[in-house]
């Protein structure tokens, strides 16, 4: 089994319009370092198709994606908010990004790929039940692992979201819920959009103690996050011992990130990358499946994104 890649030029014809950060050549650079390096022929490309509606009622109600396909097909610029902008052919790109999370997480629980990355956008953590923020769509994670849930059988799936914003959307999905867990290491909250995920926000009812949040302050690098991810991530999935584990690979946390205030190296990446296949290798028979988020300096992303898949094996 090799390591399974899912990506489609077509999500490129989501364009936010000029001085956009979240842009189509944030894909375009990821494809030319891995071409460049050679990294691309040491993986294994999956097919995939875009989600279908049923797909995206797991996460979010009827009105919005109503209301999200008519903005797009009226060529409207932006949904809900300033950041989220849009064009005709938005709606499609997400709906492709989606459909590559599923496809990776069937192809990894059946066994055709022992891990996956997918290269997509518009990024989905932020997006919430019934509206778009943070140039986020559709919660391309967290209908992952509602599929994984439902159509495998699993019921215990972890979700870490490395991006240096805080995945709201992804832990409101699942804050009450005790299937899933959800660990977020990002910038502190105090000084970061979206202002959510203080160290606090630990999960609700029969989530209570199902989600972790560690903010780091601004100018953590490679050895505070190795701290962070070795103090409290890694423990932490221990216990949870997940049958799959999900990752919002986000990688804005990088020195050279215009959005961020972060110090991440391409290396640091490698090293959080090594540390999860380490916990799928013991509780998951190995199975980890990666989805791009954020990370907007076209050469730290290229360079973050190649050391995270080498880190995969």
């Amino acid at each position: 089994m090799g390591i399974g890649y899912l990506t489609d030029q077509r999500m490129m014809n989501h364009r936010p319009g000029p001085g956009h950060p979240e842009r189509p050549e944030r894909l375009r650079a990821i494809h030319d370092h891995l071409r460049t390096t050679g990294l691309i022929d040491r993986l294994t490309r999956i097919a995939f198709g875009p989600a279908q509606t049923s797909d995206l009622l797991r996460v979010h109600d009827r009105a919005y994606l109503d209301r999200l396909s008519e903005a797009c097909r009226q060529g409207a610029t932006q949904i809900d908010c300033e950041d989220s902008k849009i064009c005709r052919d938005s709606e499609q790109a997400a709906r492709l990004a989606v459909g590559a999370g599923l496809a990776a997480v069937d192809a990894v629980v059946a066994g055709r790929a022992i891990r996956a990355f997918c290269t997509v956008r518009p990024p989905g953590h932020h997006a919430e039940h019934g509206r778009s923020m943070g140039f986020c769509l559709y919660n391309n994670i967290a209908i992952a692992a509602e599929h994984a849930l439902a159509e495998h059988g699993l019921s215990r799936v972890a979700v870490v979201d490395i991006y240096a914003h805080h995945g709201n959307g992804t832990q409101h999905r699942f804050e009450l819920r005790g299937d899933v867990l959800f660990i977020s290491i990002h910038e502190h909250p105090d000084v970061q959009y979206p202002g959510t995920g203080y160290e606090s926000e630990t999960g609700q009812g029969a989530g209570e103690g199902m989600t972790l949040n560690v903010p780091l302050m601004p100018g953590a690098d490679d050895e505070k996050y190795h701290q962070a991810m070795t103090e409290r991530v890694v423990p932490a999935l221990d216990r949870f011992a997940p049958e799959l584990l999900l990752v919002s690979a986000g990688f804005d946390a990088a020195a050279a990130d215009p959005l961020g205030h972060m110090a991440v190296s391409a290396a640091g990446f490698g090293q959080m990358g090594r540390q999860l296949v380490s916990v799928a290798d013991r509780h998951c028979e190995g199975r980890l499946v990666g989805m791009l988020e954020g990370g907007y300096d076209l050469t730290a992303l290229a360079q973050g994104v190649a050391a995270y898949l080498e880190a995969l094996g």
